[in-house]
């Protein structure tokens, strides 16, 4: 079963985890939406894409804003090395527009600042 970035990073933002009370639950950890995207739980494989993520103890901004330091993580790595063509953020709305249309449509406006680049 492949690893979620949180038992990859052992960063303990999970629910229940250890630094989860005192520095917040990390939303890729409990982002419904990307249930099951590329074999992970919640947005446990797709933490490139949650807007909010808490990457080397600093939260993150939405995808536009972090995908150049993404390309440079160690688990973003290990999954596109993994899942080939199947990680990209093309597949990712793709799948979350399938499975809610409300976070889909929070995506395309926190990342397209207005332009239409995903269906």
């Amino acid at each position: 079963m492949p690893l979620n970035c949180w038992e990859f990073k052992r960063c303990g933002r999970e629910p229940g985890g250890a630094l989860s009370q005192a520095m917040g639950v990390c939303p890729a950890s409990t982002f419904q939406a990307a249930d099951g995207y590329l074999g992970g739980r919640n947005g446990g494989r797709a933490c490139t894409y949650v807007t909010g993520t808490f990457c080397s103890g600093t939260v993150q901004g939405t995808y536009r804003e972090k995908s150049k330091h993404c390309d440079e993580c160690d688990f973003y790595q290990q999954v596109r090395s993994q899942e080939g063509a199947a990680c990209n953020v093309f597949t990712f709305v793709a799948f979350i527009r399938e499975r809610d249309r409300q976070a889909h449509e929070r995506f395309k406006r926190e990342n397209t600042g207005g332009e239409t680049l995903w269906p």
